[in-house]
């Protein structure tokens, strides 16, 4: 039993991929809550109240095992100027592990591992920048990956037969990657051309064409961070009221997680920028000397770029190792539980999370590179950073649900959830879609045996659309874009109930 338990938590890790529901966050953890609607806070008969609310685990009838199989179908699509397109559908496997024992009639603890959270997305898309000899778009991928997993030990106490209070204390661990065109600042090029007027690049590449300069409003890299990881610990709090087995409630905080992901590696290919940067000072030289050949113009702009330390000769791409900090939202949830009779079950849940703190930016940190041009250009010695703008919004998500028996074996389930949404209009774009509102869910529990459960769920998320700011925080590309999500989940668990 060690063994097979060993090895299936190993395989929860290396299946893992990405999700997004509200937010990062999944709606339930596994296929008894996720089919009635996810509440589970003021509602105790399953070990996922480990993440949801410890204390809940006082008033479990039994020790129980569970192991929880899903897996996800996201539909995306993006439009702008150049783009009507859709994304990779991707399927993407979850898992959750966890048990659970009654140690006394007061005391109960519990072990598991959960697919906390994530998201992804996988596109190819024309980018105004990038284009061939003869003008065609040369399209480029567009990849996200942003999993999180968390496991550990909870314990509930009881300190009355009504009353009962439960903490959880998680170690969590978080993957990152990004691979897409990345904008910057053209005063990110701190580099200087003129000491005596501290000049910089990024002034020559912002200035307007007029005035001597290239008239870029941001500055284009191929950027490919991947191999992103980060460990970090998380704790949770709970209490849980049952007088009787018609109503029960439950509260749960959520501590925030500060996240440095690291031992990542980045690629940086700003040869597209050049390329045209180059022809704009090419197109420069022949517009104030009509007389010039092109190959006069060519040769006299790269007389210019070497004037100012830039050897053409040595290209315009580098390698990195790289960092990432963002974090994990605290969270405040609370749930009640009501049964109107024996066979009806229904509860409501409401959680309040902390995007705006967690989500505000994330600070990437490049090191290690070589490549004289960038570093020239950029007045860093082969390091440097730039925040990458989130700016989410706090939401509120309600959860509904509700059980019947149906039969001794049966036990059929649905729910509505609707989750604020987070992301702004200023810094929406298609590879983090977490733009998703409503869902309904459905579900059912047949009992094989006394003590063998099988569980099954359906998740739907209904298609939101959301359109851009007319100018994006994240890059010119993005403004008054729009952007599609659409999500299904599909959910199998088992059950084993012990003595």
């Amino acid at each position: 039993m060690k063994k097979y338990s060993i090895a299936v938590i190993m395989s929860m890790f290396l299946l893992t991929g990405l999700f997004a529901q509200n937010g990062t966050r999944l709606i339930g953890f596994d296929a008894v809550t996720s089919g009635r609607g996810g509440t589970s806070t003021g509602f105790f008969d399953n070990p996922s109240l480990m993440i949801n609310n410890p204390a809940g685990l006082s008033f479990l009838t039994s020790s129980r095992f569970d192991i929880s199989i899903s897996v996800m179908a996201p539909k995306l699509s993006f439009r702008n100027a150049i783009n009507n397109t859709s994304g990779k559908n991707n399927l993407f496997p979850l898992g959750c592990l966890s048990y659970v024992k009654k140690s006394s009639e007061k005391f109960t603890y519990g072990l598991g591992i959960f697919t906390q959270g994530g998201m992804g997305a996988d596109f190819n898309l024309n980018h105004a920048l990038y284009k061939n000899a003869t003008g065609n778009y040369m399209q480029q991928p567009y990849h996200s990956k942003f999993a999180v997993m968390q496991g550990g030990g909870s314990a509930a106490y009881k300190l009355t037969n009504r009353l009962s209070v439960g903490v959880t204390a998680d170690l969590v661990y978080g993957q990152v990657e990004f691979q897409m065109p990345m904008s910057m600042p053209p005063s990110m090029m701190k580099g200087v051309i003129d000491p005596q007027t501290g000049f910089t690049f990024g002034d020559m590449f912002s200035a307007d064409p007029e005035a001597g300069g290239l008239g870029y409003s941001e500055v284009i890299a191929s950027a490919n961070l991947k191999s992103l990881s980060s460990f970090g610990f998380n704790g949770k709090i709970g209490l849980a009221f049952k007088p009787n087995e018609k109503f029960s409630a439950g509260i749960n905080y959520t501590l925030p997680v500060n996240l440095t992901y690291k031992n990542g590696k980045a690629e940086m290919d700003m040869t597209y920028q050049m390329n045209d940067a180059f022809g704009r000072v090419v197109a420069g030289i022949m517009q104030q000397n009509p007389g010039t050949t092109l190959e006069e113009a060519q040769q006299e702009a790269m007389t210019m770029f070497s004037q100012l330390g830039i050897d053409l000769t040595k290209g315009a791409t580098d390698n990195y190792s790289a960092e990432a900090k963002f974090g994990l939202p605290q969270s405040l949830s609370a749930g009640i539980f009501f049964s109107p009779s024996q066979k009806i079950r229904l509860a409501l849940d409401a959680e309040w999370i902390n995007w705006e703190k967690a989500f505000k930016q994330m600070d990437i940190s490049l090191s290690g590179g070589t490549n004289p041009n960038i570093n020239r250009m950029l007045g860093a010695e082969g390091s440097f950073g730039m925040a990458f703008p989130m700016y989410w919004k706090n939401t509120i998500v309600i959860r509904t649900g509700a059980e019947i028996t149906a039969s001794k074996k049966l036990i059929l389930r649905g729910g509505y959830v609707y989750g604020s949404n987070p992301v702004p209009a200023s810094t929406l774009f298609p590879v983090f879609p977490a733009i998703v509102k409503h869902h309904i869910t459905a579900g059912g529990s047949v009992k094989l045996t006394k003590s063998f459960i099988i569980n099954a769920a359906y998740e739907h998320a209904f298609k939101n659309t959301e359109t851009a700011a007319v100018k994006s925080n994240v890059a010119n590309e993005y403004n008054n874009s729009t952007s599609r999500l659409r999500n299904d989940i599909f959910h199998f668990s088992v059950s084993r109930l012990l003595k």
